[in-house]
């Protein structure tokens, strides 16, 4: 069997990062999980383009129409959504989720689901990198290795 495995390089990866302003202090976090993956993997922060939405909901369009530009590599998607005392919840987190995936499966461009679904604000904190990890360096990392195996797929 022939196994083919990407590289972790982004010196010529051009990016765009979507996120929130909502949570914007868990996101904020997230985004600097970003920029740092990014540059520790030998890409530019002058190729990383930044564009703040306001909710998760609005996320894939914007993610879609960047993706359709043809000026990035991939898109990253960021945000944090807390379960409350309602429904809203589900909706905009199965929302967000279905609206990335069809962008990315329409596009053809790789756009990563970084956004945050969590019970809790503190679960959010942790996964935005107060105890350990940063689920937007990880998104980023994800990004970085998918569109190199595209290349590779050619």
């Amino acid at each position: 069997m022939n196994r083919t495995e990407a590289n972790l390089l982004a010196t010529d990866l051009k990016f765009a990062v979507v996120s929130t302003r909502w949570n914007h202090l868990i996101v904020d976090r997230l985004v600097e999980g970003v920029e740092l993956a990014f540059v520790q993997h030998g890409g530019k922060t002058e190729n990383l383009d930044h564009f703040i939405v306001p909710g998760s909901h609005e996320i894939p369009l914007v993610a879609r129409k960047l993706a359709e530009t043809g000026r990035y590599d991939a898109v990253v998607c960021l945000g944090a959504v807390i379960r409350g005392d309602t429904d809203h919840y589900e909706f905009v987190a199965g929302g967000a989720a279905s609206g990335i995936l069809n962008s990315s499966l329409h596009t053809g461009v790789p756009i990563a689901f970084g956004v945050l679904t969590t019970e809790t604000v503190e679960q959010a904190l942790n996964r935005a990198g107060i105890k350990a990890g940063n689920k937007g360096a990880e998104a980023t990392l994800a990004m970085i290795e998918t569109v190199n195996l595209l290349r590779q797929v050619g």
